[in-house]
């Protein structure tokens, strides 16, 4: 029996263990951090950083020194047979000899070093592997970007549907309460039907409602899982509150930023393009200029008719070369004229797309300033027509129950009540939104 308390208290904490690994408790900035080190799409956007940086070391070693070594082994199994004038032998005039040179099998053994001495596009392809470096780190950057943003608004989403859900529950029990008061004031004969079918229309909305914003809450937990990187069912707790971030998220200073468009990651993306055009441009030019190379090579060569090259009598002959190669390019019947001309062409269109996203940059910030500043401005009007819609709602509920106010009236002020709710905690999920994607345009994130 006490084995058996100990292999339950055993279990117990093991399954502790694993319920505590797959709970999470995230602030807003907590779940971002969090993101940006475990969200998919983020990690391998480090990953790309990582393959560039070895694609750079890769086109570095071009231009370094070559070592490479081969070991040939031939055994002809029919040697060739060579026609040599027999009159060399002593032979007669006009006949032939018939001899098959060298021996049977032959073994080489060579070691080459070579040297890049000079080459054009060799000195253009270190520049690109500099600039691929930048273009994966501006991956990353704009990576980072969308997924804080995507962050912000999954955990907004879940908020939102948290709320709502709370929100909706009260409404119910209100309507379940008045339904009843109704119920019993019409079975006293005090009271008509239409009163009591009214206020069940309603309730049936608000409970059809509340079922499907609970399982659009479900959802809306499992995006921000996936956002997050971690597993789509796990239990995920949010510490921050849907007012106390809209709260946070007001920031007028911010539509005082100044716009400038280089601290744009589009931008960045955009003046990378550019250069790696012009470097295409001077690889296309490259390719006219001379390329010259270095080596030296060495090697032994082993000659028999049986295979005894293992032996310690085998005669082995050494050789060596040292040398220099220069390639020359003439004419290419005008193909390398044509790559540059196209190269020039791409270029020009660089040049052409880097103006056009300045100037959409220029109106996207603009907009998003002002999109910012309406949600502001939104929240406050929501935020008093919410009061005023409470009001209402509860001056038509009084004049209800006193006869003065008709079912209908009741259920318009309920109505309109309903409508201000929710409106007013999208007003709040929009100036989070908002502010997050004026923060995405002017890249002030970390600011």
């Amino acid at each position: 029996m006490k084995n058996k308390l100990i292999l339950i208290f055993s279990l117990l904490i093991i399954v502790k263990g694993f319920s505590q690994e797959n709970l999470h408790n995230f602030s807003l900035q907590g779940a971002i951090d969090y993101a940006l080190e475990n969200n998919r799409t983020a990690k391998n956007a480090s990953r790309d950083i990582d393959a560039a940086k070895k694609q750079k070391w890769e086109t570095t070693t071009i231009g370094l020194p070559q070592i490479s070594a081969s070991i040939d082994y031939n055994n002809w199994l029919k040697q060739q047979v060579s026609l040599i004038p027999a009159e060399f032998f002593g032979g007669n005039v006009g006949e032939f000899a018939e001899v098959a040179f060298g021996t049977k099998q032959t073994m080489n053994g060579t070691i080459k070093l070579e040297q890049l001495i000079f080459d054009g596009s060799y000195l253009v392809g270190l520049q690109s592997a500099k600039v691929y470096l930048e273009i994966s780190k501006n991956a990353k950057e704009k990576t980072d970007l969308e997924v804080r943003k995507a962050v912000i608004n999954a955990y907004g989403n879940v908020l939102l549907a948290e709320e709502s859900v709370k929100i909706l529950e009260r409404n119910m029990d209100v309507l379940k309460k008045n339904l009843n008061e109704s119920t019993k004031i019409y079975e006293n004969g005090l009271g008509d039907e239409e009163s009591v079918e009214q206020l069940q229309i309603t309730l049936s909305g608000i409970e059809s409602t509340l079922n499907n914003t609970s399982r659009l809450k479900k959802l809306a937990y499992q995006m921000l899982n996936i956002t997050l990187g971690i597993d789509i069912n796990n239990k995920t707790t949010l510490t921050d509150s849907l007012e106390s971030l809209t709260a946070q998220n007001i920031v007028l200073d911010l539509l005082e930023v100044e716009d400038n468009i280089d601290n744009n990651i589009d931008y960045k993306i955009a003046k990378n393009d550019k250069t790696s055009k012009e470097l295409l441009l001077k690889l296309e030019k490259s390719k006219a200029l001379p390329t010259l190379k270095g080596f030296v090579n060495g090697g032994y060569s082993g000659n028999n008719n049986n295979f005894s090259f293992l032996e310690k009598d085998q005669k082995w002959f050494g050789s060596s070369l040292l040398g220099v190669s220069m390639n020359i390019p003439i004419f290419s019947s005008g193909g390398r004229s044509a790559a540059t001309q196209r190269a020039k062409i791409n270029l020009e269109k660089a040049k052409e797309d880097l103006t056009e996203t300045e100037q959409k940059l220029k109106l996207q910030i603009a907009s998003a300033k002002s999109d910012y500043q309406f949600a502001i401005e939104d929240y406050d009007n929501k935020k008093q027509n919410l009061n005023l819609a409470e009001r209402i709602e509860a001056k038509n509920q009084i004049k209800f129950f006193e006869g003065i106010a008709t079912s209908f009236e009741l259920r318009q002020a309920q109505t309109q009540l309903y409508s201000s709710q929710q409106e007013f905690l999208q007003a709040m999920l929009d100036v989070i939104n908002k502010k997050a994607e004026l923060e995405t345009v002017l890249n002030t994130t970390n600011n």
